[in-house]
């Protein structure tokens, strides 16, 4: 994926819009076989993009408000590996706006249901290893349906930063308020090995040597 820098220089740059995707397991986190025909991903957005309230389109798919604060992105060159947090609001309805309109009984579902739901399928799971996907395209990018009237960037283009892709670790923090996760990327994830290719002389010809 092409990062655009031509873009990014302008003096008047389009903004960077975030957003993201949680994709679920079958067998896993959703019964085997998908019995109920559930979606397995689903898209939203933290609300905070061009003061937008409701869903974002990106790419023909809709992104949908939720209540949830997403933390610890921050790139660094030092330090430990960042671990992200995602804390969702456990008192509204989240997770019917963000996963599809899932309810339990024709009643929509907060977090806590959610997980125990999930947990019956994997138990104790608490979506242990849900892949966490964020999207980071420009407002450039955006679909013309986001926009009322003509599309002030005209067409569409293709501008976006790479996506970065997280699972979740652990569930840090579960209360009648808030249910919060902890991110972990791919190269942090536990009994990864590293590194995934052979070092030799041939490639790496100061392997071996010490001064």
């Amino acid at each position: 994926m092409t990062i655009p820098f031509t873009e990014l220089n302008k003096i008047n740059p389009s903004s960077i819009i975030e957003l993201f995707e949680l994709e679920l397991t079958v067998g896993v986190h959703i019964p085997t076989g998908n019995p109920n025909n559930l979606d397995t991903v689903f898209r939203f957005h933290a609300g905070a993009n061009l003061n937008n309230l409701g869903q974002i389109r990106f790419n023909n798919n809709d992104y949908q408000r939720v209540a949830v604060k997403m933390e610890g992105f921050e790139d660094t060159s030092s330090g430990t590996i960042k671990r992200p947090t995602m804390t969702f609001s456990n008192r509204l309805p989240t997770v019917a706006y963000a996963l599809g309109g899932i309810t339990k009984d024709s009643v929509a579902m907060n977090m806590t249901t959610f997980l125990n739901v999930v947990n019956l399928v994997t138990a104790g799971n608490d979506l242990l290893n849900a892949k966490v996907t964020r999207l980071l395209p420009l407002a450039s990018a955006l679909d013309n349906a986001n926009f009322i009237g003509d599309n002030p960037f005209g067409t569409p283009s293709t501008d976006r930063l790479q996506d970065r892709i997280y699972y979740i670790d652990r569930k840090a923090l579960e209360n009648r308020e808030v249910v919060q996760f902890e991110l972990v990327s791919a190269q942090d994830l536990e009994n990864k090995k590293l590194p995934a290719r052979i070092v030799t002389r041939e490639f790496f010809p100061a392997v071996g040597t010490f001064i």
